[in-house]
């Protein structure tokens, strides 16, 4: 506290006591003046006691008692004007006056301190009851871990918060900073197994408890909370922090359950995918080595099925080391500066062999979609920030999807271009669609639509490596169908045209 607080401090409590001093003295002169009675004096005084006890602390409320018993003397008791009693019965007027202004004065006091206990409780419950309900508007219980020291903050108006969660051995804080020592007191209260509120650098710390399990500690400061609302708060945050901390586990057990189901259904389909090409591969083999004479068009047949079947167990093979490296979280994001227009030309002439029998177009669009007018110049003056070896593997995937599900002589189209602040492509075609049923599952892990199951083609890997893949990429993808009229995969990710502050990215992927 500065000198100029201190003056303006002490120069507000000089004004008030003196207008406590004159208040009585005044009063007691307005009746002289009105030629009141001693017993109309005695109950006008007594009502300004009462009054004064109502308004403020027991300090003043005795004081102002004080000098209205003096002033009672002074002014209505003879002899008048001296400070002395001439009776018997002026001393009985007098001792009467003093006590029921005490008795009557204390009993307002009490009051009034009542109410304003009833007051505090009242706020407390409201304060209680609203961190209740905004806990209650998390669905996310991690989320709500983070947020809670705001929460108690913001809701009991405390200058800091801060909770400790022994589970995690983490702290979550809303505060500038924690005092040096803070967070070691509040690990070794959470520990303990008697819930007390202890003081360390001007924040008050609890542990919290579960039954009989400590959970973490809780810290606040100033000492603003009175310890039944200290108590009701620290359990409703112990209540919360258990339940974060049993969703988490809940749902690190159903993710390791879910890794180890999706572990052997990749194992078992691969086991099944790879043994078909590998009977066809053997089986033309052996018919090669055992065949004593054979006319040039049925080895040309052979070394043919030997050839298709090789490719299709080397693509199988390929997409069994991308989902693992998605599995496994590795797959990172390497920007560099190309022109989208580059990458549909290579993405096209990878596929060639494969799409030899398909009529393919590229095309580029203006800002606001495919089809745009007068706009491809603009569209390919400047080169966008992106990893052209991931997209690459989108296309390729995409394209190998159309070559597989769509007969030849089916046009397939592929076009770019800038939406807002995303970069947008599409890879269309005329073929048969796909069905209605399938459309909500295509980009799950080995989902086989009807036609899959017919033909026998596909793995069920490549559009989830896709959306995956994507998903790394800071983007995602959509597909849309009619069936008869063919389907139309539209994918984008973020539109960056100057170089980002870190062009490589690790993100994980996760495939529900």
């Amino acid at each position: 506290m500065n000198d100029k607080t201190k003056e303006q401090s002490i120069l507000g409590k000089a004004i008030r006591w003196s207008a406590v001093t004159a208040l009585p003295i005044v009063t007691a002169l307005a009746l002289t003046a009105l030629d009141a009675s001693s017993t109309t004096a005695g109950m006008v005084l007594l009502v300004l006691v009462v009054w004064s006890a109502t308004r403020s602390g027991v300090r003043i409320s005795l004081y102002i008692a004080a000098l209205c018993a003096l002033s009672f003397d002074y002014y209505f008791l003879p002899p008048y004007h001296t400070l002395r009693l001439a009776g018997a019965q002026q001393w009985i007027d007098m001792l009467s006056f003093v006590a029921s202004s005490v008795v009557v004065g204390r009993v307002a006091e009490q009051s009034m301190r009542q109410t304003r206990q009833a007051e505090q409780r009242q706020a407390d419950v409201e304060r209680l009851y609203a961190l209740s309900q905004e806990m209650m508007l998390y669905e996310d219980a991690g989320r709500l871990i983070h947020d809670l020291p705001q929460l108690i903050r913001r809701i009991f108006a405390l200058n800091a918060a801060a909770l400790y969660v022994i589970d995690q051995d983490k702290f979550y804080a809303a505060a500038d900073e924690m005092p040096a020592g803070l967070r070691a007191s509040m690990q070794s209260i959470a520990r303990e197994t008697n819930p007390t509120i202890t003081s360390f650098a001007g924040y008050h710390t609890t542990a919290l408890m579960v039954g009989l399990r400590p959970v973490g500690a809780l810290a606040w400061r100033p000492e603003a909370l009175s310890r039944e609302v200290a108590a009701a708060v620290s359990g409703q945050v112990s209540i919360a922090v258990a339940r974060s901390i049993a969703i988490e586990n809940s749902a690190r057990v159903e993710a390791a359950r879910e890794a180890e189901r999706l572990r052997t259904a990749l194992i078992d389909s691969l086991t099944h995918e790879l043994r078909t090409p590998l009977t066809s591969i053997r089986a033309a083999a052996t018919t090669l080595l055992q065949a004593g004479e054979m006319d040039e068009a049925g080895r040309s047949d052979l070394v043919s099925i030997i050839d298709e079947e090789a490719t299709r167990l080397d693509v199988l093979i390929g997409e069994a080391v991308e989902m693992a490296e998605i599995d496994a979280n590795v797959v990172q994001v390497h920007r560099s500066p190309h022109h989208p227009r580059e990458l549909l030309d290579e993405a096209v002439e990878g596929s060639r062999k494969i799409l030899a029998s398909h009529k393919v177009s590229v095309q580029l669009g203006s800002s606001d979609g495919p089809g745009g007018k007068d706009r491809e110049e603009t569209v390919q003056e400047k080169p966008v920030w992106f990893d052209p070896h991931l997209l690459g593997r989108v296309l390729r995937h995409l394209l190998e999807n159309v070559a597989t599900y769509t007969p030849q002589g089916s046009r397939v189209v592929l076009s770019t271009w800038r939406a807002g602040d995303r970069l947008e492509f599409r890879v269309e075609d005329n073929g048969p669609g796909i069905d209605a049923a399938d459309l909500p599952l295509i980009f799950e892990k080995f989902y086989r639509g009807k036609r899959s199951e017919r033909t026998r083609k596909g793995s069920g890997m490549g559009l989830a490596i896709v959306r995956a893949i994507l998903t790394v990429h800071g983007g995602g993808i959509e597909a849309t169908s009619v069936p008869g009229s063919g389907a139309c995969f539209r994918f984008w990710v973020p539109l960056v045209e100057k170089e980002p502050e870190n062009t490589m990215q690790t993100s994980p992927v996760r495939q529900e």
